[in-house]
C-alpha cells in the first residue's frame, strides 16, 4: 500500500501560522497535522503501508526532512515530489507518478477524521465521505441501491446528497490512475481553468470502475485558525487516555484540567491551563489562565486570559485578555 499526499498549497486562510510552514505542518496536539493524517490512515488500511509520497511546493530541506521522518516513524519509505505550478488536484497526483502503482491512498492533507472501518483493498475505488447537514459547498456523492457511487456533484445549489467528499480517496490500481491523470493533462481538459481530479474518477466510472463510500465518523478542518482550535480540541478529547503530558514538565502551583498536550520543557507558574490546551515545546505560561488554544514552540504568556486562540513559535504575550490569532516571532503587550 502507498500513501500520496498532495499538500502543496501554503494554506492562505490559515495565515498568519502558515507564513514559516506550510499548513500541513501546523501542529494539532502536538503533531503535524499530515503526520496525525497519514497516521490514521496507516491504522485503517488493513495492510502494511510501504511508501508514504508528498507532494510540496518550495518549502525547503528541513521540511523535506521532516515528512521523511514521518514517513519512516511508520516503517515506510518516504519520497518527496515537488509541484511547481498549482494546476488542480489531478496534476498535483500526477507529480508523484512514479509512485502510482499498486494499492494506493491519495489523501489531501488539510483534513483529519476518525473511522471505525478496515479498508477493503478489494474494491476497485473507495471515496470517503461525511454525511452533513448543509453540503451545498461541498463535492457529494450519489449511492445507488447496491451502495455505489452512481454521480459526483460538485457544490450543489439544490440537495442531491448529504454525503460530502472529504478529500481521501483508495485506488487497486495506481497505473490506471495515473494513465487516466495523464489522459487529462495531455488532451487539455481542465474544469474552472484547473485539471480536477473529479473528471478523472468520472472516466473512470464511465468505463466500469465501481467507486464505493467510506464513511467516517468524524470529519475534521484545519482551513482556518478557528476550525484548527475546534480540531485540536477533538483530537485532544480522542486522545486523552494517552501520555501527553511530557514528564518534563516543571509545574509550579499550577492546575491543568484535562484533556491537555503539553511537550518538552515547558514551565507552568501559578496558571491555570485547559481544557483542550496544546502547548509546545520551550514554552511559559505564567499567572495565566488558558482554555481551548494552540501554543506552540518557544512562546511565553504572562498575566494573561487566553480562550479560542491559536499561538504561533517564539511569541511573548502579556497583560492580555482576548481570543488571538498569532503568527511566530510576535510580541504583544
Amino acid at each position: 500500500m502507498k500513501i500520496i499526499v498532495p499538500m502543496a498549497g501554503r494554506g492562505s486562510r490559515l495565515r498568519p501560522h502558515t507564513l514559516t510552514v506550510p499548513k500541513p505542518l501546523v501542529p494539532v496536539a502536538g503533531k503535524p497535522i499530515v503526520q496525525r493524517l497519514v497516521e490514521d490512515i496507516t491504522k485503517v488500511c488493513g495492510e502494511p503501508v510501504d511508501e508514504i509520497a508528498f507532494i510540496i511546493g518550495d518549502f525547503g530541506d528541513q521540511v523535506e526532512k521532516d515528512l521523511i521522518a514521518v514517513a519512516e516513524g511508520l516503517g515506510a519509505k518516504g519520497s518527496i515530489y515537488h509541484q511547481e505550478e498549482a494546476l488542480g488536484t489531478a496534476h498535483a497526483i500526477l507529480c508523484a507518478k512514479d509512485s502510482l502503482q499498486g494499492n494506493v491512498v491519495v489523501a489531501f492533507a488539510d483534513t483529519l477524521f476518525r473511522a471505525d472501518f478496515t479498508l477493503d483493498s478489494s474494491a476497485d475505488g473507495i471515496i470517503w465521505v461525511n454525511q452533513i447537514d448543509d453540503p451545498s459547498a461541498f463535492g457529494v456523492v450519489k449511492l445507488n441501491e447496491q451502495n455505489v457511487i452512481t454521480d459526483f456533484v460538485e457544490k450543489p445549489v439544490e440537495f442531491v446528497s448529504d454525503l460530502a467528499i472529504i478529500g481521501i480517496y483508495y485506488f487497486k490500481d495506481g497505473a490506471y490512475l495515473k494513465n487516466e491523470l495523464q489522459y487529462l493533462i495531455d488532451n487539455d481538459i481542465k474544469e474552472k481553468g484547473e485539471y480536477q481530479l473529479t473528471n478523472a474518477l468520472e472516466n473512470m466510472k464511465q468505463k466500469g470502475t465501481k467507486f464505493v463510500p467510506g464513511k467516517v465518523n468524524e470529519w475534521l478542518d484545519c482551513g482556518n485558525y478557528k476550525a484548527t482550535v475546534y480540531t485540536n480540541q477533538r483530537v485532544l478529547e480522542h486522545i486523552k487516555n494517552e501520555n501527553i503530558v511530557d514528564a518534563s514538565l516543571k509545574n509550579e502551583g499550577s492546575k491543568i484540567i484535562e484533556p491537555c498536550f503539553i511537550g518538552k520543557n515547558v514551565v507552568l507558574k501559578n496558571a491555570t491551563i485547559g481544557p483542550h490546551v496544546s502547548i509546545g515545546d520551550n514554552s511559559m505560561i505564567e499567572n495565566s489562565t488558558i482554555t481551548n488554544t494552540i501554543i506552540q514552540t518557544n512562546t511565553t504568556i504572562t498575566d494573561s486570559t487566553l480562550n479560542n486562540s491559536m499561538i504561533g513559535n517564539f511569541v511573548k504575550i502579556s497583560n492580555n485578555a482576548q481570543e488571538l490569532s498569532i503568527g511566530d516571532y510576535n510580541e504583544i503587550n
